[in-house]
């Protein structure tokens, strides 16, 4: 009576059961067929990832470009500037020793022009006679005395300096070598030699201007014009791509003139990182 009863009820549920275990093995492929849309999607996805990741790769190599030039131009701006405040400077003091100079001379006509005035108080008013020729004639008029062959240093340099600050460089460097040549053993040789340096870097000449500033060191090494030259030897020589000979130069000017204006843009320019 019991096994009657239960048969049935068994028997329908391993049926169920194996209904159950074949509509999970036939629903499996529709399951595993839904992921495709997924991973196509995903791989699409990675795409856009990947071209987003070159584009912006290209932007950075451009931006790094950009700066790198940005740098440059501030480096060569910075060295424009160096250099501009150091032809102001030295143009300043070619202009106080100008100056000095001229006060100098009108100092030595005003003394002149009062020695000659008491000296004009004080003679008699009788005018001396002509001097007469051998046959005893008048010349009407006393001899001249002789005029000087050449202008002095000063006048030279005073006018060289003058073309070279308006521009006329031909006949600045053309005043400064006369002047070192009719006066060799002058006190303004080293501010003449230092000239010509002027000339040939105000024209961008720097091979040409390496040259006149190193003689200017090797001529008058202890000369007012020795830091200067010195310190515009090294812009030339760097401008030259002699990036070496224009540190040594630097290194010089410090340990020789550590006190000088020039110095102190020096000292900028060798702690200054080179890229």
């Amino acid at each position: 009576m019991r096994a009657t009863v239960h048969t049935p009820a068994t028997g329908r549920g391993r049926r169920a059961l194996a209904l159950a275990v074949m509509a999970l093995f036939a629903s499996t492929p529709f399951t595993a067929g839904c992921y495709a849309p997924q991973l196509a999607l995903l791989k699409t996805g990675l795409d856009s990832l990947r071209t987003t990741v070159d584009t912006l790769t290209v932007r950075n190599e451009v931006a790094y470009r950009v700066l790198a030039e940005t740098r440059q131009d501030v480096h060569d701006q910075r060295e424009t500037l160096l250099a501009t405040r150091a032809t102001a400077n030295a143009t300043q003091r070619q202009t106080a020793d100008v100056l000095d100079r001229l006060e100098g001379k009108i100092d030595d006509v005003m003394a002149k022009f009062r020695i000659q005035s008491e000296r004009s108080g004080s003679s008699s008013t009788v005018v001396p006679p002509p001097a007469s020729t051998s046959s005893g004639h008048s010349t009407g008029s006393p001899a001249s005395p002789p005029l000087s062959a050449a202008p002095g240093a000063a006048e030279m340099f005073d006018q060289a300096t003058a073309d070279l600050t308006q521009g006329r460089y031909a006949m600045a460097l053309q005043g400064y070598r006369d002047l070192l040549r009719v006066h060799p053993t002058a006190d303004l040789g080293d501010d003449a030699q230092y000239g010509v340096g002027e000339c040939f870097f105000a024209q961008a000449a720097y091979d040409s201007a390496v040259v006149e500033y190193a003689r200017v060191d090797a001529q008058w090494p202890k000369g007012n014009k020795a830091s200067a030259a010195l310190y515009r030897l090294s812009l030339c020589q760097e401008r030259l791509g002699r990036a070496a000979e224009s540190k040594k130069t630097l290194e010089d000017l410090l340990k020789r003139f550590p006190n000088s204006s020039e110095a102190q843009l020096a000292r900028v320019r060798v702690s200054e990182p080179k890229r």
